[in-house]
């Protein structure tokens, strides 16, 4: 049991982790063009005893996070569709990516570039994550149960319309007896029964 509750959550970790490296991909797309660079550089180079202006130092630093920023490119793609795959739904799968970037990007922007994050970057942050859920638990409420296909009342503005798959499959019969020429469906008003 304990395997299979395990195995059922693998999607929330994979859909965590590809939040974390969608946040390190925009760190690292950030830093390819950004003054620190230029400011780590020099000090890389002058640690090897090169003269802090040293251009090459600071176009490999930037080759390399222009590279680590394909790298979890990718891998964020890579988990994302795997999680994808493993969830029941992908707007949960959706939700919890973007929120964990959100969030580790806020982060991050704080530890490496000391961005700040004022009481309304985080009134918004919990207004984006409660939007979230609500779409994601909505989405949930919808989902087709066994053998019922229904509509969303919210979307269409109507009262929910549920009906069986027996009589979905005689509105197919119907209308291919209709385009076949066959009325024998059609009652004394040629209205379809």
């Amino acid at each position: 049991m304990t395997s299979t509750t395990a195995k059922s959550n693998s999607w929330l970790v994979l859909a965590v982790a590809s939040g974390a490296c969608a946040a390190f991909n925009g760190v690292f797309a950030k830093l390819t063009t950004t003054e620190l660079t230029a400011s780590w550089s020099g000090s890389i180079a002058h640690a090897f005893g090169l003269s802090s202006s040293n251009k090459l130092v600071e176009y490999a630093i930037r080759g390399l996070f222009f590279g680590l920023n394909i790298l979890f490119n990718a891998v964020m793609w890579g988990l994302f569709t795997h999680a994808l795959t493993l969830a029941s739904s992908t707007v949960r799968v959706s939700v919890i990516n973007t929120s964990a970037n959100f969030m580790i990007t806020a982060i991050l922007g704080l530890a490496i570039f000391s961005e700040s994050l004022p009481g309304l970057w985080w009134l918004g942050a919990a207004m984006l994550v409660a939007g979230s859920v609500i779409i994601g638990g909505r989405e949930e409420g919808v989902k087709e149960a066994d053998g019922v296909v229904g509509s969303d009342p919210l979307l269409n503005g109507e009262g929910a319309v549920f009906r069986d798959e027996d009589e979905h499959e005689r509105d197919d019969v119907e209308l291919n007896s209709v385009r076949d020429g066959d009325n024998s469906s059609d009652d004394e008003d040629g209205v379809l029964k």
